[in-house]
């Protein structure tokens, strides 16, 4: 029996799961941070590899607070990443670094399923990736940062009323994970071996049609 068989609202993560966007993010943290020391952009880079479901704006706090124990301004984050997004829509406007797996389930299915994406990733970015890419009609909503993941996913089952055991985030995260536990809705790993070990649920490989 496939998982999601179990369910009719199905919560997307995005990069990772959608599309295969970590390498080109890891690099435009590179660019952004690019005249500051290497060692200290390489431990950002291994925190943002571990943690893809937070958002650039925590990761350039953390980078500034943490890594490089000093105080940043909320201006400066949001310059930062101003600079990051316009990298990304120059890169990842492209449908080769799409997830055949995932997105050919999801061309399938989107009539038999309830469909969101809550991303780490900024929601304007998002939405125009998604535009240009032809796949915003298969959502209802596409959310991203500033707003947590947590939160996103809080608001929607607020908003439309989702009955918390219909509902299903796909993640490749430990913090899809935790934002999945965290609103008390089950929680389907893909993607990354790691989340076996925690995963209520895991996705090899998407069977291409449900029967609903």
């Amino acid at each position: 029996m496939n998982i999601l068989e179990n369910y009719k609202v199905l919560l997307w993560d995005f990069d990772g799961v959608i599309m295969d966007s970590m390498p080109i993010r890891s690099k435009g943290f590179e660019v952004v941070l690019e005249q500051y020391p290497k060692e200290q952009v390489e431990e950002l880079l291994t925190f943002h590899k571990i943690n893809g479901g937070l958002s650039r704006y925590f990761k350039f706090r953390y980078f500034f607070e943490e890594i490089r124990k000093e105080p940043v301004t909320e201006d400066q984050v949001l310059a930062l990443a101003d600079d990051f997004s316009k990298i990304m829509l120059g890169l990842l406007m492209d449908e080769k670094l799409l997830i055949t797996d995932s997105v050919s389930f999801i061309k399938s299915n989107y009539q038999n399923y309830e469909m969101h994406i809550v991303s780490g990733s900024d929601g304007k970015e998002l939405r125009q990736i998604n535009d240009a890419l032809g796949l915003s009609p298969y959502f209802r909503t596409i959310n991203g940062s500033p707003t947590p993941k947590k939160e996103l996913v809080a608001n929607i089952l607020e908003e439309y009323q989702y009955p918390r055991d219909e509902v299903i985030l796909i993640g490749d995260s430990i913090n899809d994970y935790e934002a999945a536990q965290f609103n008390q809705i089950s929680f389907a790993g893909y993607n990354e071996e790691s989340l076996k070990t925690i995963s209520e649920n895991y996705i090899e490989q998407f069977n291409i049609k449900v029967s609903k």
